[in-house]
C-alpha cells in the first residue's frame, strides 16, 4: 500500500505542481511550449504506468460492499460522464489543450453547462469507481484522479487568466466550474441542439459497449448480483 500511496502522490504532484503552477510557465519559457508538452506527456504516461502497477500489486481491505441497486445508479451516472467526455472533445474549449481556436469565441454546447466538461467526466468516473469498489486500494488509486480532476479546474482557470486575461474575463462571466451554476444564475442558457444528437449517441454507444466489455477488460462485472 505504501508504494501505491507514493505513486498516487507523484501523480498529483506532477499534474498540480509541475503543470498547474507558475513552474510550468518557467519551464515553457526555457524550453518552449511544444517540447514541454512532449516531455510532460511522456512523464504522465510513465507515472500512470507506475500508478497502475502499484495499484494492481497493492494489498487492500474491503471497507464496504456496494448493493446491486446502487451499482445500477452508478452505471447510469457513468453515462453522464461519457456524455461530458465526448462533448468535451467535440468542440474546441479554451480551457483544454489545443483549444486556441476557441479563444475569443462565445461558449457553446457543453461549455454552457461547465467550462471543464472533460475534468468533470474524470471526476465522476473516479468517484463512481471509489463508491463501486469500496476497498482501500481503490480509494487511493481513483482518489488520485479525483483530486487532480477537481483541483485541476481552478488551476487551469488561473493559468488561462495569466495567459489570456481578456478571454478569461469573458469566459468566467458566462460559464462556471460547477455544472449548471452559470445557467442557474442566468449568466447563460442551455441550448441542447449545440450539444448535438450525434454526441449523445456516440456517448451512449461507448458507455454500453464498455459496460458490456468491462468484465473481460478489467475483470469486474459492474452489474453482477
Amino acid at each position: 500500500m505504501t508504494l501505491l500511496i507514493v505513486a498516487a502522490l507523484v501523480w498529483i504532484v506532477v499534474h498540480l505542481i509541475v503543470s498547474g503552477t507558475r513552474l510550468r510557465d518557467s519551464l515553457v519559457a526555457r524550453i518552449g511550449e511544444g517540447p514541454f508538452r512532449g516531455v510532460f506527456s511522456l512523464l504522465s504516461i510513465a507515472v500512470l504506468v507506475f500508478l497502475i502497477l502499484a495499484w494492481v500489486s497493492a494489498p487492500t481491505t474491503l471497507l464496504w460492499s456496494t448493493p446491486i441497486w446502487l451499482r445500477w445508479i452508478l452505471a447510469i451516472v457513468m453515462l453522464g460522464a461519457f456524455i461530458l467526455f465526448v462533448a468535451s472533445v467535440a468542440q474546441p474549449n479554451p480551457t483544454m489543450i489545443r483549444g486556441e481556436s476557441a479563444i475569443g469565441q462565445p461558449p457553446r454546447g457543453i461549455q454552457r453547462i461547465t467550462r471543464h466538461p472533460m475534468l468533470w467526466s474524470f471526476a465522476i468516473w473516479a468517484a463512481v469507481h471509489i463508491i463501486g469498489n469500496g476497498d482501500t486500494a481503490a480509494i487511493v488509486f481513483f482518489g488520485a484522479f479525483l483530486v487532480t480532476a477537481l483541483a485541476g479546474m481552478p488551476s487551469i482557470d488561473a493559468k488561462l487568466a495569466r495567459r489570456e486575461p481578456a478571454t478569461w474575463q469573458a469566459l468566467s462571466a458566462a460559464t462556471s466550474i460547477v455544472p449548471f451554476a452559470a445557467i442557474a444564475n442566468r449568466r447563460n442558457r442551455f441550448v441542447p441542439r449545440e450539444v448535438g444528437w450525434s454526441t449523445l449517441l456516440i456517448a451512449a454507444i461507448a458507455w454500453a459497449v464498455l459496460l458490456y466489455l468491462h468484465p473481460w477488460l478489467f475483470g469486474v462485472a459492474p452489474l453482477a448480483a
